[in-house]
């Protein structure tokens, strides 16, 4: 996985959304979607995107590189 994650709106629910992909992942909160999407932005070294009901993109996470 290479393109960064987005945390989008989708219907009534929130989806996963992965740059590049066309895949998505549905959850039925914005809070689950986060808590996956922040764990695979950090194990595949991505940025996170997160949106607001609107589009509008309200939060970015660059991945936290481990010491080691």
């Amino acid at each position: 996985m290479s393109g960064d994650i987005h945390v989008v709106p989708h219907g009534g629910e929130w989806a996963i959304a992965i740059e590049g992909t066309g895949a998505r992942t549905l959850y039925e909160s914005r809070e689950a979607a986060i808590a996956i999407a922040t764990q695979l932005a950090q194990q595949t070294m991505v940025q996170l995107l997160v949106h607001e009901p609107d589009g509008q993109i309200s939060e970015q996470r660059a991945p936290i590189r481990q010491r080691g």
